[in-house]
């Protein structure tokens, strides 16, 4: 590459002319208005709505554990019963049994999964907000040790505690 291209190609990416990078964010319309519903860009989790998606994977592995089965059950009969009677279907049939049951267990994982992942999900937030509640009401506890608003002015902070007269807390405090 020749020096001079080199500077060349570093004053139309100073000009602005070049094609950047845009992250975190939806690229704005020819129009100047952006796409992104969310200015904050903030993730809300809504506890309902975790609950909701959990109980449905639920209800979904207990109907697929009640309905599915059965009809691995009656498909292994008829397979049974077609091989005893010499039919090649019966082989045939087992084989497609043995899928269903494969793609069952692998379908009712799943949604056991969802279902564990959204109840951890929903007490992991909750343990979250609760730390975080602590935490502020310590500092705001603290907060009112130093703020001179926590008494009327001129007076001493009752926070600290009565003193005698060289300044130090009396005996029993």
């Amino acid at each position: 590459m020749a020096w001079d291209e080199w500077n060349q190609l570093k004053a139309e990416a100073a000009g602005g002319s070049s094609t950047r990078m845009q992250l975190n964010r939806v690229p704005d319309e020819p129009d100047g208005k952006s796409l992104s519903t969310n200015s904050q860009g903030d993730l809300k989790v809504v506890n309902e709505h975790l609950a909701k998606i959990g109980d449905h994977a639920f209800g979904l592995y207990n109907r697929l554990w009640r309905e599915g089965r059965v009809a691995a059950t009656t498909t292994d009969s008829a397979a049974s019963d077609l091989s005893g009677q010499g039919f090649e279907l019966g082989g045939a049939l087992s084989h497609v049994s043995v899928k269903w049951e494969s793609a069952l267990a692998d379908l009712m994982d799943a949604c056991a999964h969802i279902s564990n992942h959204m109840d951890y999900t929903k007490n992991a937030h909750a343990g979250d907000e609760i730390f975080i509640e602590r935490r502020m009401s310590g500092i705001a506890t603290l907060d009112a040790g130093f703020d001179e608003r926590a008494s009327e002015p001129g007076k001493p902070n009752d926070v600290y505690g009565e003193k005698d007269d060289k300044g130090e807390k009396k005996d029993g405090e």
